[in-house]
């Protein structure tokens, strides 16, 4: 039975989608639907196995001015595909790289390129398969990444229920704390935190059979917790503080600016985490596979049967993540005023300028 969607209005980038994808061919072979899961899923003839397929651009992060060192545009090039792999539980096989680059590219920030590409493959055990390279007018990247499940059995987008758990592969916030300044939010002398996120790979393998449903947070906590609620027809129930949960210099970047914790959950940009779900009877089956790893799990809170998001006490109430995902799309990617707009969703609160 198909879960009922939270709304009717599909988020932005959803409706977007659909507009493109609707009536073009699919494959018999495809084991998922759209938004389904971060991955593509294609069962191998004659076998149970699947190929999981992904693959993302780094367009939008260089023309916004998110990513300016040649290493980080790299470095996430590889990461961003090897994330969707960790989030349906594949084992990684290899990686195909594009490459659109501008004549007048420097030496030295082609060799940071080629470093970061090459560094995000070693970590995360996807070797260069080969790709395409052309030169333009700007510096564009893009990846396909390719995984393998031998019994057939993926992570995907749908599958929780009331009374799952709700967990994060470790602490967030600080995609947001990077972007908020990289994007000029930041006042004289105001320099982003590092930013370097790992694919969560091995942890996204040691998932399946035990988690529920599960997505990474490459565009911000809110916007997972948003999607996972609609696919699944659900809501979520925070059980911890929100500033319990945060990566201590996206605290640090939220106290500064006298923002409300929870904004380091909405973006603009995530940290490539995972959060899933797993019901109450797996949950000591999770955290014994997790201390094989030296892993530990942050339990966030409940799924619950009404829609919709609520804080944990202390943190204010419901939260509007629907209207949250679209906000920087329909703020023109104006940091000042996606925050502004944002604060208005949970009271009101002022967003200052962060010192």
């Amino acid at each position: 039975m198909t879960a009922t969607p939270v709304a009717a209005t599909l988020p932005l980038e959803v409706a977007l989608i659909e507009r493109l994808a609707a009536g073009l061919p699919r494959s018999p072979l495809q084991r998922n639907a759209r938004h389904e899961s971060d991955a593509e899923l294609l069962q191998l003839p004659g076998s149970n196995a699947l190929i999981a397929l992904t693959i993302d651009g780094i367009v939008e992060e260089i023309d916004r001015g998110l990513y300016t060192d040649p290493y980080l545009v790299g470095w996430m090039t590889v990461t961003a595909s090897a994330s969707d792999l960790a989030a349906v539980g594949a084992a990684p096989l290899g990686i195909l790289v594009s490459t659109v680059l501008p004549l007048d590219l420097e030496a030295e920030n082609l060799a940071r390129l080629r470093q970061g590409i090459g560094d995000a493959s070693a970590a995360s055990e996807l070797p260069v398969l080969g790709g395409d390279t052309n030169t333009g007018g700007r510096l564009q990247t893009a990846a396909c990444a390719v995984g393998f499940m031998p019994d057939g059995a993926p992570l995907g987008r749908r599958g929780c229920a009331p009374g799952d758990r709700l967990f994060a592969s470790g602490p967030l916030g600080i995609g947001a704390a990077f972007a908020i300044l990289q994007l000029g939010a930041g006042g004289p002398g105001a320099a982003p935190p590092h930013y370097q996120p790992r694919a969560r790979l091995r942890e996204g393998q040691l998932l399946r059979g035990v988690a529920s449903a599960g997505m990474d947070t490459s565009d911000g906590a809110l916007v997972t917790l948003d999607e996972l609620m609609r696919l699944n027809g659900v809501g979520v129930r925070l059980e911890r503080r929100v500033e319990d949960l945060l990566e201590p210099q996206a605290l640090r970047i939220a106290r500064s600016a006298s923002l409300p914790p929870w904004m380091m959950l909405a973006g603009p940009h995530g940290e490539f985490e995972l959060l899933f779900t797993v019901p109450p009877d797996r949950c000591a089956e999770l955290m014994a596979r997790a201390r094989s790893l030296g892993w530990d799990p942050i339990d966030l809170g409940l799924v619950v049967a009404g829609p919709g998001l609520t804080l944990a006490p202390g943190d204010g109430g419901r939260l509007d993540t629907r209207r949250a995902r679209d906000l920087f799309v329909e703020t023109g990617g104006d940091v000042e005023r996606y925050l502004s707009e944002l604060s208005r969703l949970a009271g009101g609160v002022t967003a200052s300028r962060i010192r």
